[in-house]
């Protein structure tokens, strides 16, 4: 956490807090906080009831911070809820002693839990290795944060008092660290759907700025609540109008009977903060604003007033929400969306209603709509974190323009997408003839790169996500890649079987043709018994009715297949429709052959995803953090960027036991290219997503520019790299072959290049410093990978904890 900014967070019951370093000027209300406290509060936290002690302790907080000592507030309302520190004994010391004091009546809340997770943050930016505190036996609140903190705890009892050491998450254990982050995640995905519930399960909704005239945005929102049949308590806002259709109007947003928990804003953008101030004033829980046309300033403000209140912010510049299956349609859509199972997030909210419609039309259905805009607040992450609870998603689809935490988004897209997919489309991809090279591709390569290592599942066109929605929504995951096709055509047959080659799925047998005059009950018990043989993972139908066979979309729609199955029935003029199964749900027929089988390659690759191990990012005993890092200061301290030196470079290499041609005999046997095949690692450092790691082979005829090389057959992942990411990038490379000897040469030593590759990806994310690192080439011999040639590009960098519980 940057010292010099606040940030806010969410308590454990979803309300927010301010949390910021104490400064002299917080000397009263610290001692006002401890005042306060009731003597069994004081006496756990210093032992004894002297009221003296918090006046002590409030002059010990209210100081600047240093290095080895900090301090931080958690505010609620304004008010010091709670406070927690740390200092060390010594100036070199790696081990500091924490404290915490909570406000009596903010117990019970998760304040102590929340600072204590910014102070392990704080600490390890400044390489502090372990916290220790005295806590009484009687202190069972703040033993068991301790407990549930996800470090590992050492205790020892001495006079009744718990001396506990906790070792934190340090660079030398990336397990560690892990684990860590799994508890603080499942701690932050409980206070986001706390925090959420009032926008996407309210019990009361005011809509400000609907008007008594229509084709307003304010008035069909109202409309559209009122005839959606919501049964909370719903208000109408506006100074000038009467009676607004069956709902009385109220003048102002201070008048309302109550703190609702949802305020759609519909008014003129001069008019938003001030609107947005009385609902804070007026207890308001949720914002979601609609109104476009705030500038910069005006949409930071609008911020600040949410988390001044506590209210989430959807939005602005919105389309508004709805989940179908409570009646709020608080959106101005024409028509109303139908309640079903897809989770929906749209950042473009006119495509978001075109998406609603086709899946509502379609059958799929909505399980939250929510039209998020330029994401000051809720975001991508929030739905996704409340769809992982909600009971009733079972597919997520996002439209995703911009990334506020690719890191955090990646973590809980990767553990949402093992229990439901999750979609999207590539919006934004560069337009033919544009300029190449790696400024211009790193944001796609990125990009894509985060969603296949998430899980994600990419399409590339608007009609495809919905094609590969209708799938998913409605059938089983593959457990395989092999198809089986069935059809009354059989060179439409052909045709999937192509299709299937081309997607790498494999064809069962070859396409059974069925002939055009088969009967319905024939076909039915073909899909059955192919649905029984062990090898076949799914199956496509492809039907043409005539006059001549049975009524083969009925075969279909009865057939008793317990595996994927996707229908092509060719003369019908929707692109995608669900078939009624009465006994087993429904089932996609597509107009194509061709968009069948995407579906189904896509859902199949979904499938491998989530059956393959996770992979773990390997800790590495011999590497020296502290070296490189000491290395890096002294470099950064004479300019603030700049190319290392050969010999600079190779040592920092080393510190990672990256393995560097040495004396000149080596550098001879390097240049003997038959020796080995030549690839290439790259590292750049994108400023939104973090260190990406490139990998392509090189030296391949005919030879090209080395930039234009790379990029042509290369594949990338984001770091940590994992021992799956790191197999995948050098498998994925359409050159790939070459490496196991396919062009004759002997085979490369695979587990090798693995070990190289992780430790680039630890050396990129132990140092953020490190904008741009080419190794180029690195010699894949049979025996070993070693680096031929190294640059390294050092810039001063401002770290800044991805992971951790704030709100944006």
């Amino acid at each position: 956490m940057n010292p010099a900014k606040r940030v806010y967070a969410l308590l454990a019951d979803g309300t927010t807090v301010e949390i910021r370093p104490a400064t002299p000027d917080d000397f009263d209300a610290v001692k006002a906080m401890h005042e306060a406290m009731s003597p069994d509060n004081i006496y756990m936290r210093f032992f004894n009831i002297s009221r003296a002690a918090g006046e002590l302790e409030a002059r010990r907080i209210c100081r600047h911070p240093t290095p080895g000592r900090v301090a931080l507030l958690a505010l609620s309302g304004g008010e010091v809820a709670g406070c927690a520190s740390y200092a060390a004994p010594g100036p070199q010391s790696g081990t500091v002693e924490v404290a915490f004091a909570v406000a009596d009546h903010m117990h019970h809340r998760g304040i102590a839990t929340l600072l204590l997770e910014h102070l392990v943050s704080w600490a390890r930016g400044q390489q502090i290795t372990a916290f220790t505190a005295q806590t009484l036996i009687e202190n069972r609140a703040m033993l068991n944060v301790f407990a549930d903190a996800g470090l590992p705890v050492d205790r020892r009892y001495v006079d009744g008092v718990y001396e506990l050491t906790f070792p934190l998450p340090g660079d030398d254990s990336w397990t560690a660290l892990d684990d860590y982050l799994t508890v603080v995640a499942e701690r932050e995905r409980s206070a986001e759907a706390a925090s959420l519930r009032h926008v996407f399960a309210p019990e009361s909704v005011a809509v400000v700025g609907a008007s008594r005239r229509k084709g307003t945005a304010g008035r069909a929102i109202l409309d559209n609540i009122a005839a959606g049949g919501y049964a909370g308590r719903l208000y109408a806002v506006n100074p000038h109008a009467g009676q607004i259709g069956r709902v009385h109007r109220l003048a102002s947003v201070l008048d309302l009977p109550e703190p609702v928990d949802l305020a759609v804003i519909a008014v003129p953008a001069g008019a938003v903060l001030e609107v947005a101030e009385q609902c804070g004033k007026r207890g308001v829980r949720s914002l979601v604003v609609i109104t476009s046309g705030l500038d910069a300033d005006a949409c930071a403000a609008l911020l600040a007033v949410c988390r001044r209140h506590g209210m989430r912010l959807v939005g602005p510049d919105g389309f508004g929400v709805a989940v179908p299956g409570i009646g709020l349609n608080a959106t101005f859509a024409a028509s109303p969306p139908r309640p079903g199972v897809a989770g929906l997030v749209m950042q473009s909210g006119g495509l978001g209603f075109a998406l609603v419609d086709r899946l509502s039309r379609l059958g799929v259905g909505i399980s939250v709509f929510a039209s998020v805009g330029p994401k000051l607040d809720v975001s991508s992450n929030d739905l996704l974190l409340w769809w992982e609870h909600d009971g009733v998603t079972k597919v997520a689809v996002l439209y995703i323009e911009s990334f506020g935490n690719p890191r955090k988004f990646a973590r809980t897209a990767r553990r949402v997408g093992a229990a439901m997919p999750v979609l999207t489309v590539l919006a934004g991809r560069p337009a033919a003839g544009q300029p190449g090279g790696i400024d211009s591709t790193l944001p796609r390569l990125s990009r894509e790169a985060l969603f296949e290592q998430a899980g994600v599942i990419t399409t590339r066109a608007f009609g495809e996500l919905i094609e590969a929605t209708a799938l998913l929504a409605t059938q089983p995951v593959p457990a395989g890649r092999t198809v089986a096709i069935v059809s009354n055509v059989g060179s439409a047959g052909r045709l999937a079987a192509d299709a299937c080659t081309d997607r790498g799925l494999t064809v069962y047998r070859s396409p059974i043709d069925m002939t055009a005059t088969v009967c319905g009950e024939d076909f039915r018990q073909c899909l059955e018994s192919l649905a029984a043989e062990d090898e076949v993972d799914a199956i496509i139908a492809v039907v043409l009715p005539t006059g001549a066979t049975g009524d083969l979309v009925q075969a279909v729609q009865d057939a008793d297949v317990g595996i994927p199955l996707a229908a092509v029935v060719l003369n019908q003029p929707e692109s995608v429709r669900l078939l009624p199964r009465p006994a087993h749900g429904q089932v996609p027929a597509y107009g194509y052959p061709e968009a069948a089988v995407a579906a189904l390659a896509r859902a199949a690759a979904y499938g491998a995803w989530r059956a393959e191990p996770r992979g773990r990012v390997h800790d590495f005993p011999d590497i020296k953090t502290a070296n490189a890092r000491a290395l890096a200061r002294e470099f950064l301290s004479q300019a603030p960027q700049g190319w290392l030196a050969p010999d600079q470079t190779a040592d920092l290499l080393r510190c990672y036991g990256i393995p560097v041609a040495g004396g000149e005999g080596d550098r001879t046997e390097i240049a003997a290219r038959a020796d080995g095949i030549e690839v290439i690692v790259r590292v750049a450092a994108d400023p939104t997503f973090g260190p990406l790691v490139m990998f392509g082979l090189g030296g391949v005829e005919p030879r090209t520019p080395r930039t234009s090389e790379v990029f042509a057959d290369s594949s990338a992942r984001l770091t940590p790299l994992t021992d799956t990411d790191a197999d995948k990038l050098i498998r994925s490379v359409r050159s790939a072959p070459l490496l196991s000897g396919g062009d004759g040469r002997p085979a490369a030593d695979l587990g090798a290049l693995r070990d190289l590759l992780l430790r680039v990806s630890r050396l990129a994310d132990d140092l953020p410093e490190v904008v741009s690192l080419d190794l180029d080439p690195v010699i894949a011999r049979p025996d070993r990978a070693v680096v031929a040639n190294a640059r390294i590009k050092l810039a001063t960098f401002q770290p800044r904890d991805p992971f951790l519980r704030r709100l944006r």
